[in-house]
């Protein structure tokens, strides 16, 4: 653990991308196999489950520390993070144990499956024998909560110096089901066949935000279709079975279980990149439908019923077995067209199609349309490109249709996490409805670091209430909230939800009396929802 504490140490004091590389191959180097494997499961979101409530450990470390609850919770409030409040307060450890970083991961699956009391003995115990990063780390991964600013590109750059492998390779390895538990570091990293995993999907290839088209050369070199609104994906059709894989790597096969016939009609070997999208009627339904099945394991037959899906299939990368990701993206295309043609129209599947254009200004037309037809926008593909893995520029493009945006008032306030711990980031909106302001949603991105530091400074000096971490702000500021979509929701005390709201602007110039109001909202979802 005093190793993989060093490590969390030099990554969290650095913000230069080459020191937290190579801290993170120097650790690949010199640690164990089972640690190393732990640690890459950690960095990529493979972090053990939550073994205690927040509530449990909050009143646990109170009372070591000899604090009342009220003075935990404020010191709670004004560090942000649970973890690290914890770390704080707790007195110098009396014990020493100088354990692995597996060891504490068993440990801590181990107070699972006990009762309460002896699992705040066994905390207590552990508590009392780290010193304070070792006990934050350990405390954040009793939470679940384990959460560190290294990008999985980040890691396979630091593997390859490590292990002396290409990038490329190591990427797909550490693509799939895998958990520390279900396989070694021998088996993931050093086996020399990444393909070994029939279910094991291809890295994604992601497009840059398109801001002109001044290097874009030729309109005729490039393919551009919608940019849909759905769940990108990987179909994997393996060894007469078949897998589905969203982008953040959620195995999501069951959750859609009308494509278990595409079986029946693309050939062993396929791997299809492609948009998982609710469906109708030849036209795709909103993410609201969809959204409905997001999360669910199993399906009741009303909802398959209201939210059919169809995979609208974008790239082909796996072809009669072969890796095809090194060809052309027009020869791809044309050999998943081929595939596609022959399946019947019941078939829940369909190939994005190519949008004509012969100008740029052909192409503006085209965008415009974008919201009528339930996409997003547009995506440009250069002809000749390959499909690579992670985001590049240059050869993919996004071109997105301009976001929908509302002036909402500013009324609750909460500390953000991390390096944000400090500041006042995550902020409650509120539409007038007469005299009243009505909450309809929250945002905490969009803002400089400036703006965060003046409008942390003026809620300090502002508070009317406090509620937990929550405070509660005079109604002054008015913001212009972005969003890419609106939609009807009981949950929600104004009856709507957005798409990805962020804060677009802090709006200076407008008081509250001429923010939108609730009418406004709902004319919105009556037009766009």
């Amino acid at each position: 653990m005093k190793d993989f504490a060093a490590l969390f140490t030099r990554i969290d004091e650095s913000t230069k991308t080459s020191v937290k590389t190579a801290a993170l191959a120097d650790y690949f180097r010199t640690a164990t196999p089972e640690d190393r494997l732990w640690t890459i499961a950690l960095f990529t979101g493979r972090r053990p489950k939550r073994t205690i409530t927040a509530t449990k450990l909050r009143e646990w470390a109170a009372e070591v520390a000899g604090l009342p609850d009220w003075l935990f919770e404020e010191s709670y409030s004004i560090v942000g993070d649970l973890a690290e409040t914890i770390a704080l307060v707790l007195p110098p450890a009396t014990q020493s144990q100088d354990h692995t970083l597996t060891h504490w991961i068993g440990y801590i699956k181990t107070l699972a499956t006990l009762e309460d009391d002896v699992r705040k003995a066994g905390i207590l115990e552990a508590w009392n024998s780290l010193p304070p990063t070792e006990r934050f780390l350990f405390t954040k991964l009793l939470t679940g909560g384990f959460r560190i600013g290294v990008s999985a590109k980040l890691i396979t750059r630091a593997l390859a110096q490590a292990t002396g492998q290409p990038e490329a390779e190591l990427t797909h390895k550490l693509m799939g089901n895998w958990t520390p538990d279900s396989t070694t570091w021998d088996a993931l990293i050093e086996a020399d066949d990444p393909t070994a995993d029939l279910s094991r999907p291809y890295p994604f290839y992601l497009a840059y935000q398109l801001d002109g088209f001044d290097d874009l050369g030729p309109p005729a070199d490039w393919n551009a279709e919608r940019k849909w609104d759905g769940i990108r994906g990987q179909l994997i059709v393996r060894g007469g079975e078949h897998h589905l894989w969203s982008r953040g790597e959620d195995l999501m096969t069951d959750r859609f279980p009308e494509l278990a016939q595409l079986r029946d009609y693309l050939p062993d070997g396929t791997v299809i990149d492609g948009e998982v999208l609710a469906f109708a009627d030849e036209k795709p339904l909103s993410f609201n439908a969809l959204q409905k099945r997001i999360g669910r394991k199993t399906v009741p037959k009303k909802l398959l019923a209201e939210a059919p899906v169809i995979l609208m299939a974008y790239d082909l990368l796996e072809h009669q077995g072969a890796d095809v990701r090194d060809q052309p993206l027009k020869d791809r295309r044309a050999a998943l067209e081929d595939l596609i043609k022959d399946a019947p129209v019941t078939a829940p599947l369909r190939l994005s199609a190519s949008v004509r254009f012969q100008t740029w200004d052909d192409l503006h037309t085209a965008r415009d349309q974008s919201r009528d037809l339930g996409a997003e926008g547009l995506m440009l593909k250069r002809l000749d490109s390959p499909y690579l893995a992670g985001r590049k520029r240059g050869d993919w493009w996004k071109w997105k249709i301009d976001p929908l945006t509302i002036d909402a008032v500013m009324i609750y306030a909460q500390a953000g996490h991390g390096r944000r711990a400090n500041l006042f980031t995550d902020y409650t909106f509120a539409v007038r409805d007469g005299n009243d302001l009505v909450p309809f949603t929250k945002a905490y991105s969009g803002l400089t670091d400036k703006e965060f530091r003046e409008i942390t400074a003026w809620v300090r000096k502002n508070t009317l209430q406090r509620f937990g971490p929550v405070r509660q702000v005079p109604a002054e500021h008015v913001f212009e909230i972005a969003f890419e979509g609106i939609q009807a929701s009981p949950r929600h005390k104004s009856g709507v939800a957005l798409r990805f709201p962020r804060m677009l602007r802090w709006r200076r110039d407008k008081p509250v009396d001429e923010a939108n109001t609730l009418d406004d909202l709902k004319e919105m979802l009556a037009t766009y929802g």
